[in-house]
């Protein structure tokens, strides 16, 4: 296969919540070895998304994850962020494609043409496989921090601003892996600081 045909699907997973990374994957799908059931991840039940995404990992031509971390994301917002995260899961592919189409109305800056496609994680196939990818791998990173952080009970709300995880920074205010641009973070800092003067 050219590389004229190698065409790159890319999301990225927890743009939303209040802690942990921001994770994007970039996955080139191969023709000849087709995967059913790809749809947008949150679509997905966790048990599908799993099986689905091993599936991708075993038949793609390449995939390839990328991140920004809880003080990337403080230091130059959460869209550029996400983007950077994009860039690097494209970066890291063993293949170079020769187009790249993301999820949502921005494109991340690439050495190749990029296309951006509203709801493309429901529609292309390539991109709902990065979707899958980014879902997965940002959930098990949300459950390696809850066994440094269990206070918090990331793995049952990955982040995410529930009201359990509100009240848990209330009470124990924020962790080094929350982010604290974000305002429910900042009030339970100010909370902290203000407590402790």
């Amino acid at each position: 296969m050219t590389n004229a045909f190698l065409i790159a699907g890319v999301d990225e997973a927890g743009r939303g919540p209040l802690a942990g990374p921001v994770v994007a994957a970039a996955v080139i799908l191969d023709p000849a070895r087709p995967i059913a059931g790809l749809a947008d991840s949150k679509k997905l039940s966790p048990a599908r998304r799993e099986q689905l995404a091993a599936e991708i990992r075993a038949k793609a031509l390449a995939w390839a994850l990328g991140r920004a971390e809880a003080a990337e994301i403080d230091r130059i917002n959460i869209l550029q962020a996400s983007l950077l995260a994009m860039q690097r899961a494209v970066a890291t592919l063993g293949i170079a494609p020769a187009q790249v189409l993301v999820d949502g109305n921005r494109c991340p800056a690439l050495a190749c043409p990029c296309a951006a496609i509203i709801k493309g994680d429901a529609t292309v196939p390539a991109i709902s496989a990065a979707s899958i990818l980014a879902k997965v791998a940002r959930d098990a990173e949300l459950r390696r921090l809850h066994d440094c952080y269990p206070q918090y009970d990331f793995a049952r709300h990955k982040g995410y601003p529930t009201a359990a995880h509100r009240e848990a920074l209330r009470r124990y205010g924020p962790c080094p892996e929350h982010r604290r641009s974000f305002a429910p973070v900042l009030a339970a800092l100010q909370t902290v600081i203000e407590t402790s003067t």
